[in-house]
């Protein structure tokens, strides 16, 4: 992997955090400190905000509708992401451009939308500083964080200023695993080299985006947490869960979905259509031999129930499957994205009808033909994870200069 090293342009819009406390009470977003400081970072600013129902309050109020009605901030419009702002829309789906009915402001679709396209949106909304806050959940392919991209690449070429908002990413900042895109398979879940679970906060990205990616930084300001720790969990953090997309339920969904997000690049059911996205994985004809297969392989805080379930849509819709649910014993000790690669490398092993998406899905989500074409022969859980350790170093040595948090 090859990553330009340039000076790193991101401005931090408050003063930096003290030590963390341990209670999570103490954690205040960046939305929380942004409102705390009277908004004067977004002083005498048309402002637009890019979100989605995640963009909450501690009280769950709506970050769009508390700034709406106070006189501080001058908020002219909202762009929604995939989902839509207000979370309408189902995968691969978005809201178009409406007029919001609670606060009467102009709704624009960002989503698939980039480069130009996406800049004259911004200038067609009249904004002067666009504003990020979206809660993501630390995995490559789950789209927002592209959206960010995306939003910061449209914005320079608007001529306007972006600031980002942090929030915890759920599932800890401790290290970045998987891995890492080739550009070659650049697409929407997954624009630039960056690890399969980046293990990094969206302003931190937003950091990474400006310094590496960007051919043209954009005016950066970010809002940093304060309270908040890199091995804290999204539970510590006493925020209330909102699912950032349909099939994001609950933070244990987040916990498991960097590893078994790669199970939409086969023919198995990843769970959509389950209460447990995600954490069920199954299809016609498997049985308890994979959950005893997997169990075998001894991996680090977890274990497999063999299960059986009925999708109400997606894969197998209406029709009972067997498979295996996911469940973490040890969070610390987990780590998804071996797991994800285990359950590949044993759902091929026993079940004979075993296949690839046709339109190798998997090679998107992984960002590279590489799991797909060593598990098709016959490498094992270590050898397929182990391939991608000199690139994945590579990338922990770029993400480290655009850390905010301890």
């Amino acid at each position: 992997m090859h990553l330009s090293r340039r000076n790193l342009l991101a401005s931090t819009a408050l003063a930096a955090a003290p030590a963390a406390p341990r209670h999570h009470e103490h954690l205040r977003t960046g939305f929380e400190r942004l409102a705390d400081d009277g908004y004067a970072l977004l002083d005498g600013q048309k402002v637009g905000v890019v979100t989605n129902p995640t963009g909450i309050t501690r009280a769950t109020e709506h970050i769009v509708d508390v700034m709406h009605q106070d006189s501080r901030v001058r908020l002219t419009a909202v762009f929604g992401p995939e989902h839509g702002f207000r979370g309408t829309a189902q995968a691969g789906g978005s809201e178009d451009r409406y007029d919001d009915p609670a606060t009467g402001l102009p709704v624009y679709d960002t989503y698939l939308k980039s480069g130009r396209p996406l800049a004259d949106v911004f200038t067609a909304s009249g904004v002067d500083t666009v504003v990020f806050d979206i809660q993501d959940v630390g995995a490559r392919f789950y789209t927002y964080i592209w959206t960010l991209y995306d939003c910061m690449e449209a914005a320079q070429l608007a001529g306007k200023r972006f600031v980002v908002l942090d929030r915890p990413n759920p599932v800890t900042g401790r290290e970045a695993q998987g891995p890492v895109l080739h550009k070659e398979f650049a697409t929407f879940v997954g624009r630039q080299p960056v690890a399969q679970a980046h293990g990094m906060t969206v302003a931190e990205l937003a950091r990474l985006f400006n310094g590496e990616f960007l051919t043209t930084p954009v005016p950066l300001e970010t809002v940093r947490m304060t309270g908040w720790r890199r091995s804290a969990f999204y539970d510590a953090s006493g925020l209330p869960w909102v699912p950032p997309s349909p099939n994001m339920p609950t933070a244990d969904t987040a916990l498991v979905y960097s590893g078994t997000c790669m199970v939409e690049g086969t023919n198995l059911s990843e769970g959509r259509g389950t209460t447990r996205p995600f954490e069920l994985l199954g299809a016609e004809g498997l049985d308890g031999r994979w959950a005893a297969a997997a169990n075998g392989l001894g991996l680090p805080g977890v274990r497999f129930r063999e299960a059986y379930f009925t999708p109400t849509f997606s894969k197998f819709q209406g029709r009972t499957v067997g498979g295996v649910q996911i469940h973490v014993t040890d969070r610390a000790a987990y780590d998804p994205v071996r797991t994800g690669v285990a359950l590949l490398v044993t759902a091929r092993k026993v079940w004979s009808g075993f296949a690839w998406r046709p339109d190798n899905w998997i090679d998107k989500l992984t960002g590279s033909a590489r799991v797909r074409t060593m598990i098709d022969a016959g490498a094992g859980t270590d050898e397929v994870t182990g391939a991608w350790q000199e690139e994945l170093a590579a990338f922990r040595r770029v993400r480290k200069g655009y850390l905010l948090y301890t």
